[in-house]
Parts: C-alpha cells; structure tokens; sequence
C-alpha cells in the first residue's frame, strides 16, 4: 500500500476537527452554534489558495438540503401528525399500563420497543415518533426526560442493526460486497447477507442497551436538567388545598353489582357525603364530568374528589371498593389531561342569576363545579376546616364569581370563545387535538413507511410524502409543521455536514486509516477485528456513517485477506461497528433528542462511553459466535 502524504489541507482538517471536539466538550457555545461556526470557517479557509481543495464553497450548504436532514424534518412533522390526533396519548397510556411508573419498569418498555421499531425502520425516524409518547409519559410519571430520552435513542440507535434493512451501512454493504468481489480470488469471493444475518448481533447489542440502564441507570443517567415537559397544568390536590383550603384526593371506586346504591342518582350520592363524582365507567364506556341526574348502575366504577377519610367510610357504609390507585382513570385525571381551573363570570354574561343546576353545568359545559370563591368567602361541596359544605349547585351565579371547576384541558380552551365566562388559568396544555383526523394520519403514515420499506424511492422523499400529506388534509397546519421541528437539531446536523465531506474528500480519513493499519500490521486476526472495529467508531464520529462504510469496507476487506481472515466478516465489522455512535452528539438521534432532553456534550461522554465500550465487546463477541 503506497504510505498517503500528509497535505496541508489534511492538516487543516485536522486541525478543524480538534476545534470542533474542543467545542463541543467546552460547551462554550452551544452545540448547534459550534457546528455553525466550524462550516463558516472551513468555507472562509477554502478561499485562502492553498487550502482551496479544502470544500466547495459552492455546495457548501448543501447539507441543509441533504437526505439525512429533509429525513429529519419530515419525520417530526409525521410525528407530531401523529400526536395532534391523540395516537401517541394512546400509546403512552398502553405503556404506563404494561410498565407501570417506575424508571426500571418504563426504559425496557419504551427502549425494546424502539430498538423493534428501528430495526426496519430508519432509527432516526423511530426515535422522532416516540419523542412526544416519551414527553407525556415523562409528564404523567414525573420522570424527567432526561432520564428517559437517552436510553430510547440509544435502543433506537441498537435497533438499526438488527437487519440489514435498520441502517444506512447495512443497507449499503451488500453493494460493497459486489465491488469488491471484483478484485478477489474465485475460491474468496464473498456471499451476500440475508435479511436476519445479523439478527443475533443486533437483538444481543439491544438487550445489552436495556440492561446498562436498568441495572446502572441511576448512576449514568443525567439527573433532572430543568426542561420543561411542557406546562401541565396545577395539580388538583395541591391547588385546592393552598388555594381554597380544601383537602381533595382522587379515588376510584368499584361499585359491586347488587349495591344498594342502584337507582340513586350521582347528585343524591354527592349531596349525602360532601364529595363530588367526577367519572363514571359502566359497561366499558367512560364519561368525565357525568351529570347529576345519571343514576347508578351497579357494576360500575366511580371515579371520585373529596376527602379520602370520608370516600373510606361511605365505601365501607355501602360495601363499595377503595382502589389503591386509579385503573380506568387513569387517563382522564393525568395532569397533562385534566386538572383546575378558575373561570370569572363576567358583567354581561348569560348566567347570572343562574344556578348550575339550572344550567346542567357538567352536561353544557364539561366541567365539574368544585367552589365558588365570592367575596372572600369560599363555598363547596365539601366540608372545609372553616367552612360547612355547601351545596353549590343550587347557588345563583352573581358577577365576579370565581368558579372553580375540574376540567379536561380541551373542554377549557373550547371554552376560551365563550363570551359568560372570562378563563383566568392560563399555564395548561392549551393544544387542540384532532382525533377525527387520525384515520388520515395513519393513512399517510403508512403510505410513507410502505415506500420505504418496499419501494427504491429516496428516504427524505418517503417521508416528505407523508408530511405533505398530513399538512394538506389538515392533521397538521403548515404553521404547526413548522413548530414541530426542532430547528436546532437541523443546523447541528446541516453545520456538521461540510466538515465530514472535507474529511473524507482532501483525503484525511485515508491518511488516518492507513496510519493505523499501519500499527495494526502483524496483530493476530482477533485483534485486527477489533482494530478495524474501533477505527469504524472514530470515524463514524466525525464522519457520516455511510462515508465511514464506503471507506472502510475496502480497506477492512483488505486487511482480512492480507491476513489469512474472512473478508465478509472484516466488512461487517465496519458496517455493524459506524452504529457504535455514542460518545458526542454528532449521530442523527442523539442529536434530536439532545434539546428535548437538555443534554450536555458532557452527558453523552459519561454515558456513551460506556455505551461504546459494551458495543464494542458485545458485538465482537457475538460475531466470533455466530459466523
């Protein structure tokens, strides 16, 4: 092999490069304006005469314009298609119910299921759809995302070598095979893999992704960063009993069938205990904010507020069960659903004079009446440490009346047109959900995971159509596209982009290769596996993955027939090992999920470190076992 110069456009590439990790370590800028600034300055240097081969600065933006990139902003407007129209609560709520609240139950639930996912579909587009299911579920459990989004996009990253369809380099490395055939002998020619050739390495690398969380989560996990997971409103226990002094829980009761409370209606229950029923479920069907008048229909359940010595006791007068926590509620009284609010009546409205009785204001309104708050005086229907219940609902409306109600958060900003009411809460989900467009949602996402999956058609172009889609039949507003991308995850990337074309292009990526193949020289086959493994990792760091698999196939096949090793397997190893991309936030998932989470450069060191470590020695191990 003829020994590779070192240029002085290698060595400013080099030097760009050590810029570049000194930023992003530093942290003195943030990671989406280093990339920015290193591109600014491979472009600048390329007009210095001796350097022009650095890059064209004609294509220097086209990054902005690459296939990774259009993918990235494609699959987050799919995405949130998806959660505007209610999928992804449902999807949540399905995984709180099969893991439960707890970190140890959640990650193997939410991690296993996006490592699957990826292994068919591209990892980056995995991740983006389980960004918002990840965000409620952080949301409902209290666990900050932090916690939650790096072991999803690891897994996400894992689950994209399960099959030789789950990443870029896998996909291309069968082509790879064919061009270098071309230059070996008929008796070393090599064999193209099979669909699930890799199935073994994938599925051992993502169960090796789901124990180092569960097992060593609490310590290399980032604690809480201080992101919002978006604002979800007051929580109902504490508000009520700061605010108004009334001491409230949430219980959901089982009403056995052959109560004696059947026939009598949910006011008459209501008025004899000082609590409120705000949800009924009878014959699978659930109704929030039922009306007074509904009578009760043994067996049922009941979801009530008021004191939790008090539902006790009127459960044990009545033979009712006391769950410990809610079961098929639990949906409806999450805080990112449901909670409190104070609405005013203002001068000119319609209600004055009226009762909520009168105005059957659960029905009209969906919102159940806990307090009227009226000239420094508090009336409810439970009993307070200063106040006797009082039944409110017979109480005439009169101006200035602060109500407060238990609402869903979409039945409050239904309301906020209504001219009888004036909304002061304001810090609550205030999105419109669009759950009569999720058949057009599924439609669209389909069709775009159907091109992609069956079709030669380009990735970003697949997953335009099903943005496009989306937008055009109103699941999304093209405004709401656009807030849904995470704009700094797209500059990072496209800023990024020139450098790793400079890289491979003046040469510098074979000069480095050929420098440690030179070290390598003589190892035993084992060792110049592992060589070839970990020389595949840097270069995926700081290079696309596909660029790093297109330089590094030949060269691995190269060194495997030079020393007696299986080509085939050599190329595996590199296209297997541009996956092992943990350590900085350069790989396509870690960046989406480094703002939503609030990473730092520094997290991704700490854990991906580890993370690549057991990469690399799982994977060598597996491969050794099963080819």
């Amino acid at each position: 092999m003829e020994p590779i110069t070192l240029s002085l456009e290698m060595i400013a590439v080099l030097c760009l490069l050590g810029f570049t990790v000194f930023l992003f370590v530093s942290e003195i800028v943030r990671v989406d304006l280093a990339a920015l600034i290193v591109m600014v300055m491979l472009g600048a240097l390329s007009y210095i005469p001796a350097l022009n081969g650095l890059a064209d600065v004609k294509h220097l933006f086209d990054g902005f314009a690459s296939n990774a990139v259009i993918s990235i902003i494609a699959v987050m407007i799919i995405g949130a298609g998806l959660d505007k129209t209610g999928l992804m609560n449902t999807v949540a709520a399905k995984i709180l119910q099969i893991g439960g609240t707890t970190e140890k139950r959640i990650i193997p639930v939410v991690s296993g299921t996006v490592g699957f996912i990826s292994s068919f579909l591209q990892n980056v587009g995995a991740a983006a759809l389980f960004l918002p299911v990840v965000s409620r579920i952080s949301a409902r459990t209290e666990i900050p995302m932090s916690r939650l989004l790096m072991p999803m996009g690891f897994c996400a990253i894992l689950g994209g070598t399960m099959t030789m369809v789950g990443s870029s380099p896998l996909i291309l490395l069968n082509d790879l095979l064919v061009t270098a055939n071309g230059d070996l002998p008929s008796n070393m020619q090599m064999e193209p893999f099979s669909l699930f050739s890799v199935a073994p390495v994938g599925a051992a690398l993502v169960v090796t992704g789901i124990l180092y969380f569960v097992l060593f989560g609490r310590w290399v996990l980032p604690g809480d960063t201080g992101v919002s997971q978006g604002v979800t409103g007051q929580s109902m226990k504490d508000y009520l009993k700061r605010i108004y002094g009334l001491k409230a829980d949430i219980v959901e009761v089982v009403v056995p069938d052959g109560s004696i409370l059947l026939g009598e209606t949910l006011g008459d229950l209501m008025d004899a205990h000082h609590i409120y029923v705000i949800g009924t479920y009878h014959n699978g069907k659930r109704w929030v904010g039922p009306s007074l008048d509904t009578e009760i229909t043994p067996p049922c359940r009941l979801a009530i507020l008021g004191r939790k010595k008090v539902i006790q006791q009127m459960c044990e007068d009545y033979g009712l069960d006391v769950l410990p926590k809610l079961e098929v509620f639990s949906e409806e009284f999450v805080p990112t659903k449901a909670g409190v609010a104070e609405v005013v009546i203002p001068p000119a409205s319609s209600l004055i004079g009226k009762t909520a009785r009168d105005l059957q204001f659960r029905k009209a309104y969906g919102m159940s009446l806990l307090a009227i708050h009226r000239a420094e005086e508090t009336y409810s229907h439970v009993e307070t440490d200063d106040h006797k219940a009082t039944r409110i609902s017979n109480m005439e409306l009169h101006v200035g009346d602060t109500l407060v109600v238990q609402t869903q958060w979409e039945a409050l900003t239904r309301l906020k047109s209504d001219r009888d009411f004036v909304i002061i809460t304001s810090d609550y989900p205030q999105e419109e959900l669009r759950p009569q467009k999720v058949g057009w949602a599924l439609v669209f996402f389909l069709i775009a995971l159907g091109m992609i999956l069956f079709t030669p058609v380009r990735l970003s172009l697949c997953l335009l159509v099903g943005a496009v889609g989306m937008i055009t039949t109103k699941v999304l507003s093209i405004d709401e596209a656009y807030g849904a991308v995470g704009w700094n995850t797209v500059f990072l990337l496209a800023g990024l982009i020139p450098l790793g074309q400079a890289v491979q292009s003046t040469g510098t990526a074979e000069w480095i290769a050929q420098g440690v193949l030179m070290i390598l020289d003589g190892w035993p086959i084992w060792a110049l596996q592992v060589g070839v493994a970990i020389l595949a990792t840097v270069f995926t760091l700081v290079m696309s993955n596909v660029g790093a698999t297109v330089l590094l196939v030949p060269l691995a096949v190269s060194i495997a027939v030079a020393a007696g090793g299986d080509p085939a397997i050599f190329a595996m190893t590199v296209a297997i090992s541009t996956s092992n991309s943990f350590l900085i936030p350069t790989h396509q998932v870690n960046a989406l999920i480094m703002g939503p989470a609030g990473y730092r450069v520094a997290d991704f060191v700490k854990t991906g470190g580890i993370m690549t470590i057991l990469f690399l020695v799982v994977s060598m191990v597996m491969m050794n076992l099963v080819f």
